[in-house]
């Protein structure tokens, strides 16, 4: 390549161009941490520019960020396609104007002396690169001394020559390939005689959003009444827009209400060559189909949150693309992360998603299927729900923070796999420094209490949820209650507030509502507060010990608590406790054994010690009964909340200091840890198969309830033995949560602050029930306890 062709870019640094002096300062302030962790530079359009690409680079920016800490730096060099004079945010450290073709060397070079970077993500799009600028991309790539990522945006099928050596010579540069879609691996595989194992299918991210009520947003909005349809992106010919107002004449005479919403400002590049000239004719066309009552122009580049808000409104979103070979779209993912029913042209990423359950596809510029689509969906309620739910449960391995795992982990394997560096007929790519290997650490969410405090009403916390809504028709239960009484406790000690006073009240509260004259608690509280059938056909003793549990933890906390909730609670705990003699499940007791201890942190009762060393001998014979040198357990099975035996017997040892309780304990305890935490993960017995003595321990049904409570006699165990290995697996376990599993994608969602009920051998359940956000709390609580006092996360 003649070098001469290449002149110019733009450094932010450079004394002649535009620094970026916020980059800099943060840089200096942090320089003695930051220097030490590999920086991942994205070479890629970036906002403010307003491109799909700028917008999904900053999205996934922002997920690294926020999953990941101390693990790397990340910036970016900005492309611009000709003079521009944006104003970017700190992480974009370099620009580079894509059409001088002599700033591409330089930029090489200047990457080449940059000790922090250490890896190269290259967003590519043929539109970016065209004639000259292909050859000095090409050098580009080859002149860096650093492992390449390529991810492409467009993969056309059937390539010619020159696009058959292209994609080629784009390839042997990059140590991996992604693509976001099957489709786009197969072609690349069958048409371009790539070699499958370099290439990576990471999904287009989707965002997570509250699903709130259509009905509030269409008032916000001034759609009351609508039945609304929607589609957005930067406005060119190739939206084929116009097929979906050639439909609007069918679907209103069915749909005399319905509005159809065009979001978005046209294309830069399109304004540039021919103006306003489509939005004109879709004007035009609205005018002529006389839909001026049913067609609304919002001419704007929307800001994220307002643009999920009326997507999550819209009853039906429209995909006119023209193009058969568009590999993916980012307007696309924004409908589904919104549940949104979908009615689309068959580009490849609607084909591999949309089914029956999903969406309708129809033909490019059929209107008549698209009307008669549209209609079908529009008239058919549950079909929408169905939609919903179902679309939702197909995108959420393709949430943002999903995406981030896999990117990280993908550049994770490469900076630990030292054989990097390739070699082509032209190039040998060779290190000019040791590169840094990246260590991947999981960010402690913020904690959320939007969940817990929507699925809490003025009597109590309803049992169970649809994906993030309450399900009042479930009812109540004790359990739920305890639960939520203890981790609400949990908070309080850590940042007390007057609204965790007031939650704190309403569980107490409803747990006094249980309490029978007997001293027993009854379960299961229907709608109407009223006690149902299913508390005389279930065994009660769990959830009784779980009550027990409660209340002791909120005595133990009788400093930081006001004298009405603690003498509230003590009058129902003393009225509780006679009755515990009588409970002959494990874990009832064991629960039991908890609260025991806590409560007499308040209490100081010889009495109460005599309970807990009745209960606990119990657990002592259950154990010397069932145990043998290779099943070290209480009973012949291992179902659910299994640490908590074993955790129970080291309180017991606390309170009385009989060794034989501490001892029993730790034996039980790690036999548990070595059946559940293995290759760096926790893997917590099936709730499908539980684990019978003498048989292999059978996955999937995780729940999260299994991990917390492991998560909780961690913390215990580490408190009493200082063990490390016991802290290492606190937070080995914890990153269960947050893709620490064999799907590799979150169970707590931190947008809406609940959790998922379980993870499946082939995806997550989005439901987010009481029990399964509880049990997230108290882990992330413990988690912040525990760190805290010794050491950070």
């Amino acid at each position: 390549m003649n070098t001469q062709e290449f002149h110019y870019l733009k450094p932010k640094f450079a004394l002649n161009t535009r620094p970026n002096f916020t980059f800099f300062k943060r840089r200096i302030g942090e320089f003695s941490r930051q220097f030490d962790l590999p920086e991942v530079l994205f070479i890629s359009s970036y906002p403010p520019r307003e491109c799909g690409i700028a917008t999904y680079t900053q999205d996934l920016i922002k997920a690294l960020k926020n999953k990941y800490h101390d693990s790397f730096n990340l910036s970016v060099c900005a492309l611009e396609a000709g003079k521009s004079n944006f104003t970017y945010p700190e992480e974009v450290k370099y620009v580079l104007d894509t059409n001088f073709t002599d700033g591409y060397l330089k930029l090489a070079n200047t990457i080449n002396a940059d000790l922090a970077v250490q890896s190269i993500v290259l967003q590519h799009e043929f539109g970016f690169f065209s004639g000259k600028n292909k050859l000095a991309l090409h050098q580009l790539l080859f002149k860096l001394n650093h492992p390449i990522s390529i991810v492409f945006h467009t993969v056309l099928p059937n390539p010619n020559a020159d696009l058959m050596e292209e994609v080629n010579i784009l390839s042997s540069a990059a140590k991996a390939i992604i693509v976001m879609t099957k489709h786009a691996k197969d072609v690349l595989v069958k048409d371009y005689d790539l070699d499958q194992e370099m290439i990576e299918i990471i999904p287009h991210g989707t965002h997570l959003v509250p699903h709130l009520d259509k009905n509030v947003l269409k008032a916000k909005y001034g759609f009351e009444g609508k039945k609304v349809l929607s589609t957005f992106g930067l406005l060119s010919s190739g939206k084929g827009i116009e097929t979906t107002l050639e439909a609007l004449p069918k679907i209103i005479e069915k749909n005399k209400d319905v509005l159809f919403l065009i979001i978005g400002k046209t294309h830069p590049s399109v304004f540039k060559t021919e103006g306003q000239m489509y939005r004109q004719f879709l004007t035009d066309k609205v005018e002529s189909l006389k839909l001026q009552e049913h067609v609304k122009f919002i001419n704007i580049y929307l800001p994220l949150p307002e643009l999920l808000e009326i997507l999550q409104l819209t009853d039906v979103y429209v995909f006119t693309s023209k193009d058969p070979n568009q590999t993916v779209s980012g307007t696309f993912s924004y409908a589904l992360s919104c549940g949104c029913p979908i009615v689309s042209t068959p580009i490849p990423h609607a084909v591999e998603l949309l089914n029956n359950d999903t969406g309708i596809i129809f033909d490019f510029q059929n209107s008549e299927q698209l009307a008669t689509a549209v209609n079908k969906v529009l008239s058919d309620e549950n079909l929408r729900l169905l939609n919903r739910t179902s679309i939702l449960q197909k995108i959420s391995p393709t949430a943002w923070e999903n995406s981030a795992i896999s990117h990280a982990e993908l550049l994770q394997k490469i900076s630990w796999n030292q054989n990097i560096f390739v070699a082509s007929s032209h190039w040998i790519k060779a290190p000019a420094y040791p590169l840094k290997k990246i260590k991947l650490n999981f960010k402690l969410p913020e904690i959320n209490l939007l969940h817990i405090q929507k699925m809490s009403t003025d009597f109590g916390m309803v049992q169970f949820s649809q994906i993030n809504h309450p399900d009042l028709t479930t009812g109540y239960t004790l359990d739920d209650n305890a639960r939520a009484l203890i981790a609400v406790t949990m908070l309080h000690q850590i940042n007390p507030s007057d609204s965790q006073l007031d939650l704190i009240q309403l569980y107490l509260d409803f747990i006094s509502f249980c309490l029978q004259s007997d001293g027993t608690f009854l379960n299961y509280v229907d709608s109407d507060k009223q006690f149902t059938p299913q508390n005389e056909s279930v065994n009660l003793d769990d959830a009784n010990g779980r009550a027990i549990w409660a209340l002791g933890f909120l005595l133990s906390n009788y400093k930081e608590l006001p004298a009405g909730i603690i003498n509230q609670a003590k009058t129902v705990f003393e009225k509780s406790t006679d009755q515990l003699i009588n409970l002959h499940s494990s874990r009832g007791m064991a629960f039991s054994i908890k609260g025991l201890h806590f409560a007499n942190h308040y209490l100081k009762s010889a009495a109460v010690s005599v309970q807990i060393e009745l209960l606990a001998d119990r657990l002592v014979q259950m154990y010397l009964h069932e145990s043998e040198p290779t099943w070290l357990w209480f009973e012949n099975y291992i179902t659910y909340a299994n640490s908590i035996l074993p955790e129970a017997l080291l309180c017991a040892y606390q309170e009385t200091n009989k060794k034989i309780y501490g001892h029993i304990a730790k034996e039980s305890f790690d036999f548990l840890l070595t059946l559940t935490i293995k290759n760096g993960q926790i893997k917590v017995v099936s709730n499908k198969y539980w684990l019978q003595k003498g048989e292999e321990n059978k996955y999937h049904g995780e729940q999260p309830i299994d991990v917390a409570y492991t998560i909780l006699s961690l913390k215990r165990f580490f408190d009493v033995f200082n063990d490390e290995s016991y802290s290492d697996n606190i937070r080995l376990s914890f990153n269960w949560f947050l893709g620490s599993n064999h799907l590799r994608q979150i169970i707590y969602n931190p947008c809406t602050g609940g959790c998922y009920d379980g993870l499946e051998e082939s995806q997550v359940n989005l439901n987010q029930g009481a029990e399964s956000t509880l049990s997230y709390l108290m882990a992330r609580l413990a988690v912040e306890q525990h760190f805290n006092v010794n050491r950070p996360y």
